[in-house]
């Protein structure tokens, strides 16, 4: 609307005053305001239109003014001859392309001037929302994480607890069977009940400490006890499994290979042994089972790269049956396969064709660290 009133203002003066429009406030304005139109207009649809119409207007006028006013007359009468001419181009003719030139410059200039001020503001405008935008996605991505983290939490919850309450219920099982009779193995039922729920407790204690933590807390306010890994898998196998006989076997190609695994690759093969060997007390048959623990560094997987670098992996056979009626929620071995897929392992579980049941899972080792390798080549280099 702006434009529109200063350069209807404009022709206005210019057919009553024509002196006064080629003043340079004057110009000044003109300049200011179509400069203003462009560059802070909404609607770059209708500024379009609107622009246009008044350079189009302009044009006209000074056409008019030029050709059929003062214009032609001044320059024949002040160059009525060739011979009077100050170049070799018609002073008409020089005249025309010399205005022109000036009013594409002047206004063009205008035009230009605000098309670069409004794509800068438009690129702060969008670099902004890009910020905000990118904020807003961090903001996910931590509670996404956050939510992540709790939920495997969770299934540590989970086992800790079908792990410790399932040796409970066993062992009280046993005690009541045996108190009348045979006090001793009561008591020891019941030593090993103390034993499982003290652990449990401790257990739990940890994990829900880590799900109180808040984000801005003090870190310290949880507990930073360390979680069981490869070297506590002995110990799980040598507990008492309320009569099951069981045995761990270990295997390393190189020998101390199992020292490379990574921290969060050995809780997930602990707990999938844990979660196995609870199963079988409950679920099964088995009066034996053996847990093994495989770590070899040498390429296992030749048709592609997932275990380019080795692999780790523990499994837990039993030589029994599917017990009737104690099929449980199946979440155990859903964890044991949600924990694989973390490490894009592979698992396998089910029975075997010569009798028993297997829980096999399967991790890809990271890439040995060059660091040792070249330190032993300069050792050896230096001998």
């Amino acid at each position: 609307m702006s434009v529109v009133l200063v350069y209807g203002m404009w022709l206005g003066i210019g057919l009553t005053l024509p002196e006064v429009t080629v003043l340079m406030p004057m110009q000044i304005m003109y300049f200011v305001a179509l400069f203003t139109a462009v560059a802070w207009a909404r609607d770059r649809r209708a500024m379009l239109v609107v622009v246009a119409a008044c350079v189009l207007a302009m044009f006209s006028w000074v056409i008019w003014m030029f050709a059929v006013q003062q214009g032609m007359e001044n320059i024949l009468e002040e160059y009525p001859t060739r011979a009077d001419w100050p170049g070799t181009v018609e002073p008409y003719l020089a005249n025309a392309i010399y205005q022109f030139v000036m009013n594409v410059a002047f206004f063009g200039g205008a035009v230009v001037a605000g098309q670069m001020q409004w794509n800068g503001a438009r690129r702060r405008q969008l670099l902004a929302d890009q910020a905000v935008t990118i904020e807003k996605q961090a903001d996910a991505l931590t509670d996404q994480a956050v939510v992540a983290e709790r939920v495997r939490i969770a299934r540590e919850l989970h086992d800790v607890v079908a792990h410790h309450v399932s040796v409970i219920g066993i062992q009280a099982a046993a005690a009541r069977r045996v108190l009348g009779r045979d006090p001793a193995r009561a008591e020891e039922a019941l030593v090993t009940i103390e034993r499982e729920s003290r652990e449990g407790v401790a257990q739990m204690r940890n994990l829900v400490g880590t799900l109180r933590a808040v984000p801005d807390g003090d870190p310290r306010s949880a507990s930073r006890s360390p979680e069981p890994g490869l070297a506590d898998l002995p110990a799980l196998a040598a507990a008492d499994h309320d009569g099951l006989d069981t045995a761990f076997r270990q295997v390393e190609e190189p020998p101390g290979i199992a020292a490379e695994v990574p921290e969060p690759m050995g809780l997930s093969l602990y707990r999938t042994a844990q979660e196995a060997m609870a199963n079988v007390r409950k679920h099964s048959t088995a009066r034996s089972a053996t847990v093994t623990l495989r770590v070899v560094r040498e390429a296992a997987d030749p048709a592609g790269e997932r275990f380019a670098h080795g692999f780790a992996e523990v499994e837990v056979l039993d030589d029994g049956r599917p017990r009737h009626g104690t099929s449980g929620s199946r979440l155990g071995l859903l964890g044991i396969r949600e924990r694989a897929a973390t490490h894009q392992g592979v698992v396998e579980i089910g029975p075997r064709a010569t009798g028993g049941f297997r829980v096999r899972v399967r991790l890809p080792l990271p890439a040995p660290d060059p660091a040792p390798a070249a330190l032993e080549t300069r050792t050896e280099a230096a001998r």
